[in-house]
């Protein structure tokens, strides 16, 4: 498991990779998106926080769709990026490392979304408590995560630096998806779902590099409860 000093490796990984992140033709994107977005449903009027934002390709969604959103990052270079997205004006984004608490009071928000983000982090207690503290009653998180049977396959988060050449892995912890579900579960959230997801015809089809992972497991998303939903 990678030690701490590693962060610096990821946080300096994702400010390469967000020159390309969004033009990469990365399957998991592709096969990440349309389930999250389907697990958190209709998010107008919803006070969302984005953890883990990136390029904030979720966050623009919700913002799009009547959610007021905070989107939180630590890496200058994806954050950049997003900012520069039409769009972005309708997202706060706030600089934060999710190894630390979350600068945000108890109870502030309707929704809590995470996308690939868990392999990144040393431990996982913390992201899921601070998940749930932050949360309103009734509030609701959906998380997903890549999927640990990657790490079988030699694979993990990685991309291809189109100045150098140079494959670039900025570090991940092959957490279990049991690991996942009792984090959130000891954090006192209900888990309400969890699916594993591998890519289908349609996804090959527009990422070949998917094709490889054909009755694999990708994907892990959980939908989270934080009591009963109250809008």
């Amino acid at each position: 498991m990678p030690e701490p000093s590693d962060l610096s490796s990821v946080k300096t990984g994702y400010d390469r990779w967000s020159a390309v992140y969004d033009h990469d033709a990365n399957p998991m994107q592709a096969l990440e998106g349309p389930a999250l977005r389907s697990a958190i449903g209709d998010a107008r009027g919803l006070s969302v926080l984005d953890l883990g934002c990136g390029t904030a390709r979720h966050s623009l969604w919700l913002a799009a769709n009547g959610a007021t959103v905070t989107a939180v990052d630590f890496s200058d270079g994806m954050l950049a990026e997003a900012r520069r997205k039409p769009g972005a004006d309708r997202v706060r984004f706030v600089v934060h490392d999710l190894h630390q608490p979350l600068p945000f009071a108890d109870a502030s928000f309707d929704l809590v979304v995470s996308g690939l983000v868990l392999e990144h982090l040393q431990g996982l207690e913390l992201f899921f408590a601070e998940s749930r503290r932050v949360l309103k009653h009734g509030g609701r998180a959906v998380v997903s995560a890549m999927h640990p049977a990657m790490f079988l396959k030699g694979a993990q988060a990685r991309f291809t630096d189109p100045d150098s050449g140079e494959l670039v892995m900025p570090g991940s912890v092959p957490h279990s998806v049991s690991a996942f579900a009792m984090a959130a579960v000891r954090a006192g959230f209900a888990l309400t779902n969890l699916t594993e997801l591998t890519p289908d015809e349609a996804i090959t089809a527009a990422f070949p590099r998917a094709a490889k992972y054909v009755g694999w497991p990708m994907l892990v998303l959980l939908t989270l409860g934080a009591g009963d939903v109250r809008r």
